[in-house]
């Protein structure tokens, strides 16, 4: 989720339209990337996010993904992110207390802080893990950016991911055992791989399979992007110190001719998701793989249980092995969530 974007609510009553029944519900999983917020009078905060949680699927633990939730109001500019550390560790606690299920959401995080910051970012960074109470795993860093002016920018300038600020920055991330998520356009994907080979041991997490730009310029181009995303992709995964998130893509393009009034059942979800997933899966090897929900963000198009059935539609031919890492492992080792079943 981009910085400070609006966020609308999505149609409770539609998506409660559509129920299935929950496919291998006894398969343990780590959501490794979901939100809260009060946004545009929009509350998806702890009581919202179980209900999802229990929607059938054996979510065992969450991973709170930064989105510029409650940032303090006062104080220096450089420190205002602390207010969302302060704020999951709040949400984890009444998370822990068993009155929201048994699921440990929002177990581990990761947040944000100014990497232009450079070297000097490692007493900031030490506040939030402070903060956290433990629980803070790592940064992201949400660079992308195009020049046309078709495609909303998140970075204010190009090549952010490689900076040298950023890459001083990335070296005590690095150093202090912290993870990095990044966020970027499929057009960046090698600034990827060029951070991997400068830190070849940082962990680095790709978010939304490196999100390819389906529309603005490239409206109409799928199967070009399609090719040149996958080429780069697979370029990206030769670095064995990155791992990629598979979710957060579009169901229903807008040429989408379909009946609109039910929301997309897990069949219909799998079939638009199957070839982008499939590829990072070949690519990475289902070890440095994870299914993502990207929750409240996926909730306009739909719900909790049909996105994790479809995740389990397109996984339905691996082995038992393969789905422990695709669902639970590859979250569990990147972010070092520990004492989960599996």
């Amino acid at each position: 989720m981009a910085a400070n974007t609006g966020q609308s609510a999505p149609d409770n009553q539609w998506l409660e339209s559509l129920q299935e029944e929950v496919l291998e519900p006894e398969l343990p999983i780590i959501d490794p990337h979901h939100h809260l917020w009060l946004r545009n009078g929009y509350t998806y905060l702890m009581p919202e996010l179980a209900a999802d949680l229990a929607s059938g699927h054996n979510i065992v633990a969450t991973v709170y993904a930064e989105c510029h939730s409650m940032y303090r109001a006062q104080g220096p500019d450089e420190q205002r992110s602390l207010g969302e550390t302060e704020f999951v560790r709040g949400q984890a606690a009444m998370s822990a207390s068993g009155e929201f299920g048994s699921t440990r959401a929002c177990d581990v995080m990761f947040g944000n802080v100014d990497l232009g910051l450079g070297g000097a970012v490692e007493p900031l960074l030490e506040q939030h893990i402070e903060a956290s109470g433990g629980r803070f795993r790592g940064i992201r860093l949400s660079s992308g950016w195009h020049a046309d002016d078709k495609i909303h920018n998140v970075a204010d300038q190009s090549q952010l991911l490689i900076d040298p600020r950023v890459s001083e920055a990335v070296a005590v991330v690095n150093r202090l055992g912290m993870s990095l998520d990044c966020w970027l356009y499929h057009p960046q994907l090698d600034e990827v791989a060029q951070l991997a080979d400068a830190h070849p041991d940082l962990t680095i997490i790709l978010n939304h399979v490196g999100s390819p730009i389906l529309g603005g310029p490239y409206r109409g181009k799928n199967d070009e992007v399609f090719q040149e995303w996958k080429a780069a992709i697979g370029r990206v995964s030769k670095r064995d110190n990155v791992f990629v998130k598979l979710g957060a893509m579009p169901i229903r393009m807008p040429s989408y001719e379909g009946d609109r009034t039910l929301p997309p059942g897990s069949q219909e979800v799998a079939t638009a998701w199957r070839p982008w997933m499939e590829t990072c899966i070949e690519a990475f090897g289902p070890a440095r793989s994870m299914y993502e929900s990207n929750f409240p963000v996926q909730k306009r198009w739909c719900s909790y249980q049909v996105c994790w059935n479809a995740f389990k539609r397109i996984s339905a031919g691996a082995s038992a092995a393969e789905k422990t890492d695709l669902f639970l492992g590859a979250a569990a080792r990147a972010y070092r969530i520990e004492n989960v079943p599996g």
